[in-house]
């Protein structure tokens, strides 16, 4: 799992902001939540940003596009802290732009892996022999043909994709996990079908399930999946003629859909932006006690103007956060003098203004 992540100098976020899921309170009710992080916020304050900041990490180790830096004084600085068994990873760097890598670091268990300062070429590699890559040949990554003025390749990247680690090394579960993180903003890419999402409906217990999903939702539907003349398929709502799925079916279907596509590809961490745009609120509550009892062991983080799940009902105030427009996040537990327990009504805070301070 994730444990903690900070970023300062990122976008709007110029001073230093995390989000721990280690740090939770003495509640004994709603212990499935504690792989969620609901955050609410002012329009502006950086919910988008916080998630693309988290991101981050995939594009610099997969090669995925990133969102791009914007501050120009100083680096932006990521750290991420992960378990993984018994193993404490921490992993962080800094760059000032998509190709601009300034350092790098790999911690396990608070040992130091290797240590990369690229602007003033000082390198410590004396920890490689902890994760069993004492024989690769470093020299190779500090060629000029890896590593050019243009583009900095990151050690952990290299080491990855040229090291033979065995499956249940840490850097490979690290590798896993970062590959499987994914962030959805609603609003983009909804109204278009994934194909590969359609090919796997070919199978029809995927099919089944895609379909028990959306009645389990509110939506009562029954669905068919025809294979047209040039080999596609299309999927369509089964009334007493085929409707188009995609062309026909409401905003709020096809945010259930596009999120329910990054599910079933078995993510470690997925950052919902705007969770709950295209739901009614008790579709909302739905989705998340679904996603309870489904998927138990991925984390969620999801941003919220919905003060409806803002309850005790479904989850606990130390899961659910104030994103402030100075850049800090709180959890409401920590956001008031009060002892709060599972009885108070925390919407009825929100809006009392209970919280306000940390807004």
């Amino acid at each position: 799992m994730l444990k903690r992540f900070t970023v300062s100098n990122f976008k709007n976020f110029k001073d230093e902001i995390s989000l721990d899921f280690s740090k939770i309170g003495e509640y004994s009710f709603n212990m499935d939540s504690l792989s969620m992080r609901l955050i609410y916020g002012r329009n502006a304050t950086g919910k988008t940003n916080f998630g693309r900041a988290l991101l981050d990490i995939k594009s610099l180790l997969c090669g995925m596009q990133s969102s791009g830096l914007i501050n120009e004084d100083g680096a932006a600085k990521f750290k991420y802290e992960f378990q993984f068994g018994s193993d404490e990873v921490t992993y962080k760097y800094s760059r000032f732009a998509n190709t601009e890598l300034c350092d790098e670091e790999l911690y396990i268990n608070g040992e130091a892996i290797f240590k990369c300062d690229f602007k003033n070429s000082k390198f410590d590699f004396q920890g490689l022999s902890i994760i069993s890559a004492e024989t690769v040949n470093t020299n190779r990554y500090l060629n000029k043909d890896e590593m050019d003025n243009e583009y900095v390749l990151p050690l952990l990247r290299w080491l990855i994709n040229n090291t033979a680690f065995s499956d249940d090394s840490v850097s490979i579960q690290l590798s896993k996990y970062v590959r499987k993180m994914d962030m959805i903003t609603v609003g983009n890419d909804l109204l278009y079908s994934n194909r590969n999402f359609l090919e796997n409906l070919k199978n029809p217990v995927y099919l089944h399930n895609f379909e028990d999903f959306l009645n389990l939702m509110g939506i009562e539907c029954k669905l068919v999946l025809q294979e047209l003349p040039d080999g596609q398929v299309e999927l369509y709502f089964s009334h007493k003629k085929l409707v188009p799925f995609y062309r026909t079916a409401s905003s709020g279907t096809l945010a259930l859909t596009s999120l329910y596509q990054k599910i079933v590809s078995n993510c470690s961490l997925i950052y919902i932006d705007d969770f709950a745009a295209f739901y009614h609120y008790e579709m909302a509550e739905k989705l998340i006690s679904f996603f309870k009892t489904k998927y138990p062991k991925f984390q969620l983080i999801m941003t919220s103007h919905n003060t409806n799940l803002m309850t005790n009902k479904i989850m606990r105030p130390d899961c659910l956060f104030i994103l402030s427009s100075r850049g800090t996040l709180t959890a409401l537990c920590d956001a008031t003098e009060r002892e709060l327990r599972e009885g108070h009504n925390l919407e009825k805070m929100y809006i009392r203004g209970e919280f306000e301070k940390y807004e």
